[in-house]
């Protein structure tokens, strides 16, 4: 029979623990960078948009796109 000593077993459950944690904040961090990735994409996709409507002298396009990349800056508090 293999029986683990108390201590053995508390480390056991320490280190457990200690990569549950890392991989927490691995995941965390892996969010923010996808998100930070979409947002920098989505906000460059508005501004060109912007800048093509603005070269069509479209107001009303120009209006609804200028609504959506002010909407996305409070969204991500940019």
């Amino acid at each position: 029979m293999n029986e683990k000593s108390y201590t053995e077993l508390m480390k056991k459950n320490a280190m457990k623990k200690k990569k549950l944690k890392e991989s927490y904040v691995l995941d965390l961090y892996i969010d923010m960078l996808l998100s930070e990735v979409l947002l920098t994409s989505e906000k460059k996709k508005l501004l060109k948009e912007i800048d093509h409507a603005i070269d069509e002298g479209n107001k009303n396009k120009f209006n609804h796109l200028s609504k959506q990349y002010i909407e996305l800056t409070k969204r991500f508090g940019t």
